[in-house]
């Protein structure tokens, strides 16, 4: 979940289930996203329900997180006019 906010925060619960995948410390990866919501100020929950492949794992959370990036930034042609917040305002 990614939520345009202007307050930074992350929830990150992957669980992973090895140190390293080949060269690539996986705590790099709670790393990318701590930069990312600090500095577009966002808040984003990531949350790996399962997985025994931390290779897998590090893969659906970037590709989830990419489609969940998308969707929060296109536009919805069924709100045609309106202002894209709950609040009624930007």
């Amino acid at each position: 979940v990614i939520d345009f906010s202007g307050r930074p925060g992350l929830e990150f619960h992957v669980p992973f289930t090895r140190a390293r995948v080949g060269n690539f410390d996986v705590d790099l990866s709670i790393e990318f996203f701590r930069g990312f919501v600090n500095h577009a100020g966002v808040t984003l929950h990531i949350d790996n329900l399962r997985g025994v492949n931390a290779h897998h794992q590090i893969e659906t959370v970037f590709k989830a997180f990419g489609r969940a990036l998308r969707m929060a930034v296109e536009i919805d042609p069924r709100a045609a006019g309106t202002i894209p917040s709950t609040k009624g305002a930007l």
